[in-house]
């Protein structure tokens, strides 16, 4: 093992030769990874926008093995950067290009721990991909329920790192509501065991809600104990066209009103509908008449004895037919038309990837704002960037906005993203503030925002995340670069 580290050495720095010299003896060999082609996959994020370079990647099996590497990496002073199924959309999970991190990788701590059906509860590694817990929990007759199109990919330990959302946040909240508790080891070594899921704690400051949401910043998600409901009696998805987004959340409250029942409640455009089926012309269009909004809901039920989703969806869905609140709907007879109908939907981000370069915004605004702030800032957009395209799709129910500009035609990439795209961020952000937002929704700060939130503020926030971060992490060594930064920030007046 020694003579691989010492072939590695080359690329490391000193702090990082005595880290491995320390961990070669604590650690077996498969948990630290040196070898180039093996490493390189894991130092550029999902989007190929942000690229690094890590010299070694740790990938310890247990938590006492975390403990051991985050104890010699703060006794070498090695930054460390916790990285899970690196689908990042911010960069948050990627390593710095100096080579100075080594990445942290947790994908070998997969193991459920304990699934207590009849508690409604799992206690999963941080490891664990979201599709096996999903398959997992179904086994056991129960539900995890939070899905995102990278459930394939996407570990829970990044799920709660970065309070992830998806489509059932109307229904069943984020991450940080279905986070009963979590195991951590801290910047010191030291492990905070919060697996517990106590209901009623008042031991001062909840260390759990903290790191949920912090990026690794402040302490490595090794477990977390995650809320579990009964599993589907039956669901139902309908595709409805809309003349606008005002009509789409009139028809929201409509159904609210009427049922619980309602999971997601997904709002999007006919252009990003029409990239869609473009880019995967095997996809059929949902409805027989165009109309420039679409929506997709989903209807589930726990209760077998209750109205199946499908009628339940009929039955409200046929007075707002008739008196024009929708213009056409269409119900999926089927699991396989159901699938088809979400792959419209999770597939808008790889189509809008394949038109070309866009300014790509994960946001959010109050729920009552969301339609005339679709509209207003895609024309805002479109009128102080000639030549752009613009639009917003999203989660209507939690007020959650991705909202997309498109270069110009034939533009430069290059000069686009260098360019053109921060002038894009700041006028949309800008937007964003003024109208109570919020410039992350759910795909957190990362490095991407970074720069926006410590211009946008605000200022008493800022101070007190940076006093966090400097009580725990004092010498910065955790996902530096990420969320927040040690550097002085404008003094409060």
């Amino acid at each position: 093992m020694r003579d691989e580290l010492w072939l590695a050495a080359k690329t490391m720095t000193p702090a990082q030769v005595r880290l491995l010299d320390a961990l070669s003896a604590r650690l077996p060999a498969k948990a630290i990874v040196t070898e180039r082609d093996v490493i390189a996959p894991w130092e550029t994020d999902w989007r190929g926008r942000y690229h690094g370079h890590a010299p070694v990647l740790l990938a310890p099996a247990s938590t006492a093995e975390v403990v051991s590497i985050v104890t010699a990496a703060a006794d070498f002073g090695v930054p460390l950067v916790p990285q899970g199924g690196n689908t990042s959309m911010v960069g948050g999970a990627t390593p710095p290009a100096d080579g100075s991190a080594a990445i942290l990788s947790l994908r070998r701590m997969d193991r459920i721990r304990r699934l207590d059906a009849g508690g409604g509860l799992v206690v999963a590694e941080a490891g664990v991909v979201l599709q096996t817990l999903h398959e997992a929990a179904l086994a056991q007759g129960r539900r995890f329920p939070l899905t995102l199109g990278a459930r394939g990919s996407a570990t829970i330990g990044g799920l709660v790192s970065t309070n992830a959302g998806g489509t059932q946040v109307l229904r069943f909240g984020t991450m940080r509501a279905l986070v009963l508790g979590v195991e951590a080891v801290l910047p010191d070594g030291g492990v905070h065991d919060g697996l517990a899921a106590l209901k009623k704690d008042n031991r001062g400051y909840d260390l759990d809600q903290l790191l949920i949401g912090a990026e690794g910043t402040l302490g490595v998600v090794t477990a977390a104990t995650l809320r579990l409901v009964p599993a589907a009696a039956g669901r139902a998805i309908a595709w409805l066209g809309v003349e606008g987004p005002e009509a789409a959340l009139a028809l929201l409250r409509r159904l609210e009103a009427s049922t619980d029942t309602i999971e997601s409640f997904e709002i999007m455009p006919q252009q990003a509908v029409g990239s869609v089926l473009a880019h995967l012309p095997a996809l059929q269009p949902p409805l027989r008449t165009p109309c420039p909004w679409h929506l997709l809901v989903e209807a589930v039920s726990a209760d077998h004895a209750a109205e199946p989703p499908a009628d339940l969806l009929a039955r409200l869905l046929e007075p707002a037919l008739a008196d024009g609140a929708i213009t056409d709907a269409a119900i999926a007879s089927s699991e396989a038309q159901a699938e088809a109908l979400w792959r419209i939907r999770d597939s808008i981000s790889a189509a809008e990837r394949a038109r070309g370069p866009a300014s790509q915004h994960d946001i959010a605004v109050p729920v009552d704002a969301m339609p005339r702030f679709m509209i207003d800032t895609a024309a805002a957009c479109e009128a102080r960037f000639p030549g752009t395209q613009a639009f917003g799709y999203g989660h209507l129910g939690d007020g959650n906005v991705h909202f997309h500009v498109r270069a110009p035609a034939g533009f430069d990439p290059a000069t686009w993203y260098g360019r053109d795209v921060p002038a894009v961020t700041r006028f949309v952000d800008d937007l964003v503030v003024a109208a109570g937002g919020s410039i992350s929704a759910e795909h957190g700060i990362g490095q991407m925002k970074l720069a926006e939130l410590e211009r946008l503020g605000p200022l008493a926030r800022l101070a007190a995340m940076r006093a966090i971060k400097q009580g725990l992490d004092p010498q910065g060594l955790f996902n530096p670069g990420k969320l927040v930064r040690l550097a002085p920030l404008p003094t409060l007046p």
